[in-house]
């Protein structure tokens, strides 16, 4: 019996950013350098299978600084942490190494530049995600607002309407975020957007190849996890851009076959976070049940790269 015939569009970019890429390999080369344990505040990124690989290699994962001992290094997520959390390693004489993105350090740095000219600060984020958390943290209490929605900004209240500043997290949808800066500009005229769009290179071309392979697709498969917010917006994007049928999956055992049944063509696309060798398994499961075509939707090609902190590289 032959398999069914199945085109298989497979998104480009797609999975690992350069800032999730750093963020990994700092945890590998502080392994390396100062041995296991090696203590991790928060996920390093939000996606299981690479946090158990590096748990498997002595690294322990914990919420808090405070679960932390005195004597081994600790690793801030790529998230970014309020600046009370490297205070507080400071004041216990703590190695620590900073692996947040450096996409996520310029929004700490222009918010702090807005603060030190007088301004308040907007952020466009959703409540609780890490990265909100420590963007916010970056300031003293009531220095930054938080909207999800362009409904929060109608009852957002604010010092001075003449003196404001909004900055947004990078994880987020290009199109709803837009929304919400056209709610933001409406009501407060001479607010002062970042110089640079705040949403990241990667989250951006993610959702340019999703919105590009959508409808060409029966079905859209994005990988990642549940608590990954850039996965969760190629699912809203995938859905928005035409594809009847669009799930997040951690790997190729969530996938809901009876779901798919019928179908002549599935988009196959990770969130920041996901390893390509989750992405070959989902792949892999497919050709073992279609006779499958691959087609590449490529729709920008991602050369960045960044630094590890210099302490990694210098010798113990």
């Amino acid at each position: 019996m032959t398999n069914t015939p199945l085109t298989l569009y497979l998104a480009a970019p797609r999975g690992f950013c350069a800032g999730v890429d750093r963020a990994i390999k700092i945890v590998e080369m502080a392994l390396e350098k100062w041995g296991a344990p090696v203590y991790v505040r928060h996920e390093i990124v939000h996606n299981k299978f690479v946090v158990d690989g590096l748990r498997d290699k002595g690294a322990v994962f914990v919420e808090e600084l405070s679960e932390c001992p005195d004597d081994r290094p600790v690793i801030f997520s790529a998230h970014g942490v309020p600046k009370s959390v490297p205070s507080a390693a400071q004041a216990r004489n703590m190695i620590y190494v900073d692996a947040t993105c450096p996409l996520v350090s310029k929004v700490h740095i222009e918010a702090q530049r807005h603060a030190d000219a007088g301004l308040q600060i907007i952020m466009i984020g959703h409540a609780g995600h890490p990265e909100t958390i420590g963007t916010m943290g970056q300031l003293p209490d009531g220095d930054v607002l938080l909207v999800e929605t362009p409904d929060d900004v109608a009852n957002v209240t604010v010092r001075d309407e003449a003196r404001l500043a909004y900055v947004t997290q990078t994880t987020l949808s290009v199109d709803d975020t837009a929304d919400i800066v056209a709610a933001l500009q409406a009501r407060f005229p001479a607010i002062i957007g970042p110089h640079k769009e705040d949403i990241c290179y990667a989250t951006t071309n993610r959702q340019e190849a999703v919105k590009a392979m959508a409808p060409k697709c029966d079905a859209m498969l994005v990988v990642g996890a549940p608590n990954s917010s850039n996965s969760k917006r190629l699912v809203e994007v995938g859905a928005r851009a035409g594809c009847a049928y669009a799930q997040l999956v951690q790997r190729a055992d969530d996938i809901d076959w009876r779901a798919l049944d019928g179908i002549g063509s599935i988009g196959i696309t990770a969130g920041a976070s996901a390893p390509e060798v989750l992405i070959n398994e989902v792949i892999d499961a497919f050709k073992a049940r279609y006779d499958v075509t691959t087609e590449l939707v490529e729709t920008a090609q991602e050369n960045v790269e960044f630094k590890v902190p210099r302490v990694l590289r210098q010798p113990a």
